[in-house]
């Protein structure tokens, strides 16, 4: 059975499941690779933050461990997405991306609320940035800055 790099882990894909690298049958152009730079550096960067944001140190507190590893793992999702609203072409996948923002940064509120942690400050839609537009060179959401505001570590 083939192999798939999951999170970093090898996971077993079903028989004649397609993985990422096979999803394409001609080769990318040296030109589209140049064009996905800056989605794909946006893209690494927001798995390098969260990737690290998730790796905490246990407290003995299962349920502020939890959303303390959730939390990042959210804001990660949060800033994918966002990545996907400035480079994206499909009009499907970028109102995705738009539920994605809208639903990760609810269930991050929930989850600080139901811990009694503050809330980030309110900010302006990060989903009203349109694409490739000079605002949208705003970094990935101002919301991960204040995500380790009141987080126990």
């Amino acid at each position: 059975m083939p192999l798939a790099l999951v999170m970093g882990t090898a996971a077993p894909t079903p028989a004649g499941a397609q993985t990422a690298h096979t999803h394409s049958t001609e080769p990318a152009t040296a030109s589209a690779l140049d064009d996905e730079a800056p989605f794909l550096a946006e893209n690494n960067a927001a798995m390098d933050r969260m990737m690290s944001g998730m790796a905490v140190k246990p407290t003995g507190d299962v349920d502020a461990d939890f959303t303390a590893m959730m939390i990042p793992h959210h804001q990660g999702a949060i800033d994918m997405a966002l990545a996907e609203l400035r480079y994206g072409k499909n009009e499907q996948l970028r109102r995705i991306a738009q539920e994605i923002i809208v639903e990760q940064q609810q269930e991050i509120a929930a989850m600080r609320m139901a811990l009694g942690q503050p809330l980030p400050p309110s900010l302006p839609v990060p989903t009203q940035v349109p694409p490739h537009s000079p605002a949208s060179q705003i970094p990935p959401s101002a919301m991960h800055m204040h995500m380790k505001e009141g987080q126990s570590q």
